[in-house]
């Protein structure tokens, strides 16, 4: 049975310690701030301004109308003018290019007799990712210019009235300006939280063990699970208010929508700091070294929930090991959640799974860091 004012006296006493070094309280409070700041204007899956090099052989005002297509989409910027594939080749070469358009010299004849022309579009394909989205605004390009010329003919020749074989209407739910940011904000949010809440309370056992005081704890009625308790209400408090500093910051600094419940984003956000906190004081009690916790911490935590999350990479797209691998990655379904709050709206009428899925979290690791430290004092 926990009694609560051992739980009390012992979050008193670490209280007490966190605020005789204000240093670490504040970094504990600049670091995610920071990271948010950084992370959120670095780290961006948009593909704007691709530079582009053109090497237009037909020299018509119709081939000038098709480059300009692209030079007023905010995917593609023209950056140089060439005169032949080595040209081209040595722009893509030095980088100074990452796509090259090649318009034959008869676009401009083929075009105004109705006639099919063809457009050569290179990509430096050494960055897959980003030549594959290129490829796709590339072809949206074209495909407009195309349904320009066809209507234009309509309006301008009588007789049968040619037509796109296909009318594609496209509608994007949810970020409807293909914002990278409201994609990765309410991840990052989680990335931060489960880094800092582990970093917080990795060291704070082992410190115990390091200065020589935890015998005189041990010599004291405290039980096990009411030291764990007590020490990780303070930094449960630190992470809370770090939450509160990420949401105001995704509010007001990055303009992340929020069209679901705040509630219910703090109660999930609750729930999963308890786990990650716990994830903490297990490497803590494990180690009873706080180097040693430092990294052993960063290694269960960055990694994990920045690459197998779902946060940067889709869990579809991943080896199908790895794929079932995430299903222990606690930061994947606070992921799903924080996007299913930000971007959707929904509750836990849809977020029902996830939200188990974290509580279990939190209660198999609380567990195994009061076994765990049972077995250290014995």
């Amino acid at each position: 049975m926990v009694k609560t004012s051992r739980v009390l006296a012992i979050a008193r006493k670490e209280f007490l310690h966190i605020l005789r070094d204000p240093r670490s309280l504040g970094m504990s409070i600049a670091i995610p701030m920071l990271m948010l700041i950084l992370f959120g204007y670095a780290l961006t899956l948009d593909v704007d301004n691709i530079p582009v090099a053109v090497w237009d052989q037909s020299r018509s005002h119709v081939s000038r109308e098709f480059i300009s297509r692209f030079d007023g989409s905010r995917y593609f910027s023209i950056r140089e003018f060439v005169t032949g594939y080595s040209a081209v080749e040595r722009a893509i070469d030095t980088a100074s290019v990452q796509a090259a358009i090649i318009v034959p010299v008869d676009f401009a004849s083929r075009i105004e007799s109705g006639r099919p022309a063809s457009v050569q579009f290179i990509l430096d394909g050494s960055d897959s990712n980003t030549a594959t989205i290129a490829l796709g605004y590339a072809s949206a390009v074209a495909q407009s210019f195309s349904r320009h010329v066809t209507l234009r003919r309509n309006q301008t020749i009588p007789g049968p009235q040619a037509s796109e074989p296909l009318d594609l209407r496209h509608r994007v739910w949810f970020n409807a300006d293909m914002e990278g940011r409201n994609y990765i904000v309410p991840g990052l949010i989680v990335v931060i939280m489960m880094i800092i809440a582990a970093m917080l309370t990795s060291t704070t056992v082992a410190r115990e063990w390091e200065s020589g005081s935890m015998e005189q704890l041990i010599s004291t009625p405290v039980r096990g699970n009411e030291l764990i308790l007590g020490k990780m209400i303070p930094y449960f408090v630190i992470g809370l208010f770090d939450v509160f500093v990420a949401v105001v910051m995704g509010e007001f600094l990055f303009e992340v929508p929020l069209r679901g419940s705040v509630a219910l984003l703090f109660v999930m956000a609750s729930v999963f700091l308890a786990g990650a906190l716990s994830m903490g004081m297990l490497v803590s009690i494990v180690t009873r070294n706080q180097l040693l916790a430092t990294q052993l911490a960063m290694t269960l935590t960055f990694l994990p929930s920045f690459l197998l999350s779902g946060f940067v990479y889709a869990i579809s797209n991943m080896p199908q090991a790895l794929q079932v691998m995430t299903h222990v990655i606690p930061a994947r379904y606070l992921i799903t959640i924080l996007k299913g709050i930000y971007l959707k709206g929904v509750g836990l009428e849809i977020l029902a799974i996830e939200a188990l899925f974290l509580t279990i979290f939190g209660a198999v690791v609380f567990a195994a860091a009061n076994v765990a430290f049972k077995k250290r004092l014995v």
